[in-house]
């Protein structure tokens, strides 16, 4: 059975990109265009992790971090940041709100990988 990705942002270039990558490697990818999308969708399927963007519409990534955490369904999900958000700052207040890792754009497709490998085993 494959592992399920959630990719949360309200870019849709970065979410193809990341989903087309991430599901030529096995991985069953959803997506999602914001934090309040993301939210509606979780109930149906569980995710093995989340990349998240922090700035988007409506919940940004801050606050949807902040709301996995609390639901218990939820809180154990790892949760990868994926921003363009570069300074200290919020790279603490994401880590700090309960991501496990913080990326930044641009990214690569083997940082993504790997960063992803830390967390999910790849698919068969």
């Amino acid at each position: 059975m494959s592992k399920v990705i959630l990719v949360v942002d309200d870019s849709s270039t970065v979410r193809k990109f990341v989903s087309v990558s991430l599901s030529m490697q096995g991985f069953k990818v959803i997506t999602a265009g914001d934090g309040m999308d993301a939210l509606e969708k979780l109930p149906a399927e569980k995710p093995d992790l989340i990349i998240t963007d922090l700035n988007m519409p409506n919940m940004d990534g801050f606050e949807f971090i902040r709301t996995l955490r609390e639901n218990p369904d939820y809180q154990d999900i790892p949760v990868i940041i994926l921003t363009s958000l570069s300074d200290k700052t919020n790279k603490e207040l994401g880590l700090k709100s309960g991501a496990h890792s913080y990326l930044i754009k641009p990214f690569s497709l083997e940082k993504i990988q790997y960063e992803v490998s830390k967390y999910v085993s790849w698919a068969e």
